[in-house]
């Protein structure tokens, strides 16, 4: 929507469907989303043929399976798609039968987390979803217990890594104490995410802060689509991280499973 002057409208939207939900503003996703990323190709196209289970893994050749806590359907953030990006389009039609009908991660857990899993990385995605359940869900507990003892990679990006602080949960630390990371800034969700209109009220606590107060090192304040690999962490700032956090994810597990192809 645009206001009288012809600017668009800083005002999150009121979502039609659901009560008390909101778009972000018409402002906001002018600044936000792009018709297309910045993909520019794959890198190791059918490097991996192997069985061990993002556009950049699946042109690699490793399959994903998606799962959710409680096994419901995975609600995306359409506002956000690239429209005119065949890349993602692809992936995400690729994927939309597993996300409709995803696997209970409880399940998951429960029956395929063995020392002699197939899967060999474990993927969060962004969005301020991820900061709700994540959290405090033991089956993303037990999940990030069983990477950390079989040397898998964690794989996340935006408000993903939300969900490495499940790994402190009964426990008097969180494993993932002394490693940097990078993540979605504070600062944006503080000021300016309000500010126009992304997000329609104050945060109920802030991700990169608790990840430091459970010792990880946070090593972004700005969000410019930074990435990192600490150990088997693979982190990204923020969407603009997708296409680089892609590659890097991509770089280490086709090496990691070199030997098996």
């Amino acid at each position: 929507m645009a206001t009288a002057s012809g600017e668009l409208s800083k005002e999150p939207t009121p979502d039609p469907a659901e009560d008390n939900a909101y778009f972000p503003s018409p402002y906001s996703l002018s600044q936000y989303t792009a018709p297309k990323t910045d993909f520019a190709g794959v890198k190791h196209k059918d490097a991996y043929s192997g069985d061990k289970k993002a556009h950049h893994l699946m042109e690699a050749g490793f399959d994903i399976d998606v799962a959710t806590v409680g096994g419901y359907p995975a609600k995306l953030e359409l506002w956000a798609l690239p429209e005119e990006d065949e890349a993602v389009l692809s992936a995400f039609e690729a994927l939309k039968p597993k996300l409709k009908n995803p696997l209970d991660l409880a399940d998951v857990v429960a029956d395929d987390l063995g020392e002699d899993s197939k899967y060999v990385a474990v993927f969060i995605p962004g969005g301020h979803g991820a900061v709700v359940g994540l959290p405090r869900s033991e089956d993303v507990t037990r999940t990030l217990d069983w990477a950390l003892a079989n040397d898998k990679y964690v794989i996340t990006l935006c408000h993903g890594p939300a969900a490495l602080l499940a790994a402190s949960l009964g426990k008097t630390e969180s494993p993932f104490k002394g490693y940097s990371v990078c993540v979605f800034p504070d600062a944006l969700d503080e000021g300016p995410n309000l500010d126009i209109g992304y997000l329609p009220g104050r945060l109920q606590w802030l991700v990169a802060g608790l990840l430091r107060e459970q010792g990880l090192t946070v090593l972004n304040d700005k969000m410019t689509g930074q990435v990192h690999q600490d150990r088997r962490l693979l982190t990204g700032d923020s969407p603009l991280a997708s296409n680089a956090l892609g590659l890097l994810a991509a770089d280490a597990l086709v090496e990691a499973t070199r030997d098996e192809g």
